[in-house]
């Protein structure tokens, strides 16, 4: 009997149940979720014999501890923040551990203490990061032992709505976070290297600097910059390559639209806007604005960003209800960002019926034998329902399989981890197929002018 703790049951999480529970009874668990609130975890377990629910406090640490010390495994679903005194726990108490969430530095430094207690803190195994990093090791991996050169990697994932759901005009809803969404690209400008020179774009360029894609059968996407595209040349051993991208993907137009609530200071996260909580939408797009009692809003905004009437930015624009006397319903002194998400939040957020969709996509150019050749490889996954979204599925999906072969014994690295290396990805990839999240892949040789066009 093996005994699987999962801590945070929030809408991520619900897949990974999911597949936990489904594995259960063949593979002899008990899967024990934790969240401080109960009825979450109920909502997700339907009953079933081989769960137990737990209401917890993150920060109790004698709770905390003993609920680790009964477990062989921990998924730890907790937002990044709250993830490190798990992590020390685990150590101590020698229970590995598994997240989807970004590895930092201060999780890196636990790296030696982690190995000599024989602990494997596996982080970024979800979708982005996560499948991200796996489908490309397994072209990168494959390239390099036939002898391969790699010269390009340009990456991009997005979280989208479903064509089905798609029912506005920005072609958008939230699927994930949306104060991620609207804090997109701050933080410093985003850079890259492309053919050996180092590039950086600044947030408010961010948006306008974008690549076209098109996904067979699902039409056409554009990608913006990542932040920092430069670490993933060590992550992925391509500290030589002379092109490295990774971005976001969005369809064609939102970028546009977006880039002008940043330049008129909409996103802007860095201050209070007094009287905030008795604004509507448009005293707070007003508040941005020249003082001119003669002109509507609506005119100086356009004359401020130079927007036509038939631009159909503008049409973006008025749908999101910016300019109606709607009152923004914060009740709080907020920033302009918290400000903008909320108002967003109205219009786009996913109705019940809705469904979403993920998109990833990699070009990877190499040389092979004096011929330039280039692989490109996508992945579409549309959601179930409200519950079991893309989202859930992309990011438990990954968890659950890791966790299985782990505890099956397949997985032999300990340490600080990403999911980069053949034991993990192989057996993750070759099961989400299983689950419909296949790639599609394509490799061939380019034209001539593709090639310089890189």
């Amino acid at each position: 009997m093996k005994n699987i703790l999962i801590v945070g049951a929030g809408k991520s999480s619900a897949t990974l149940i999911k597949y936990l529970i489904k594995n259960a009874e063949k593979e002899q668990w008990i899967i024990t979720i934790a969240d401080r609130d109960k009825s979450l975890i109920l909502e997700k377990t339907g009953g079933s014999k081989h769960t137990i629910a737990v209401e917890m406090d993150i920060m109790d640490d004698e709770h905390r501890k003993k609920l680790i010390n009964q477990n062989d495994v921990v998924i730890s679903m907790l937002p990044a923040r709250f993830h490190m005194p798990l992590i020390k726990d685990c150590i101590a108490l020698k229970t590995n551990v598994v997240t989807p969430s970004y590895e930092n530095a201060e999780m890196k430094a636990l790296n030696d203490e982690a190995e000599a207690n024989g602990v494997l803190i596996m982080n970024e195994l979800g979708l982005d990061p996560g499948i991200d990093h796996m489908s490309a090791m397994r072209i990168i991996d494959r390239i390099t032992e036939k002898g391969g050169e790699l010269t390009y990697f340009e990456s991009f994932t997005g979280g989208l709505v479903a064509p089905e759901s798609d029912d506005n005009p920005w072609n958008y809803k939230f699927t994930w976070n949306p104060r991620n969404v609207v804090l997109a690209g701050q933080g410093g400008a985003a850079k890259f290297i492309q053919q050996g020179r180092y590039k950086y774009i600044p947030h408010n360029r961010l948006f306008r600097r974008t690549e076209v894609i098109d996904i067979e059968g699902y039409g056409k996407f554009e990608g913006y910059a990542n932040r920092d595209s430069l670490k993933y040349r060590k992550i992925y051993g391509l500290e030589n390559i002379p092109t490295i991208y990774r971005g976001t993907l969005r369809r064609v137009g939102f970028s546009r639209a977006w880039t002008t609530l940043v330049q008129i200071g909409a996103t802007d996260d860095t201050y209070i806007m007094e009287g905030s909580a008795n604004m509507t939408h448009r005293d707070f797009i007003n508040s941005f604005l020249a003082y001119n009692p003669w002109d509507s809003v609506e005119l100086k905004f356009r004359y401020y960003m130079k927007i036509d009437q038939d631009d159909n930015i503008w049409e973006k624009l008025e749908w999101l209800g910016l300019f109606e006397r709607t009152p923004i319903g914060l009740g709080k002194d907020s920033t302009p960002a918290q400000i903008l998400q909320r108002i967003m939040e109205k219009k786009l957020s996913l109705e019940p019926e809705d469904k979403d969709m993920i998109v990833m996509y990699h070009k990877i150019g190499y040389m092979l034998d004096g011929v330039n050749r280039e692989v490109k490889s996508s992945l579409v996954v549309i959601g179930e329902d409200q519950t079991y979204t893309a989202m859930s599925d992309t990011v438990g999906l990954p968890l659950g399989i890791f966790t299985k072969h782990l505890l099956q014994g397949h997985i032999k690295c300990k340490g600080v981890r990403l999911p980069i290396k053949a034991e993990v990805y192989n057996p993750v990839l070759d099961e989400l197929v299983e689950y419909g999240i296949e790639f599609k892949e394509k490799d061939f040789v380019p034209s001539e002018r593709e090639v310089k066009l890189q």
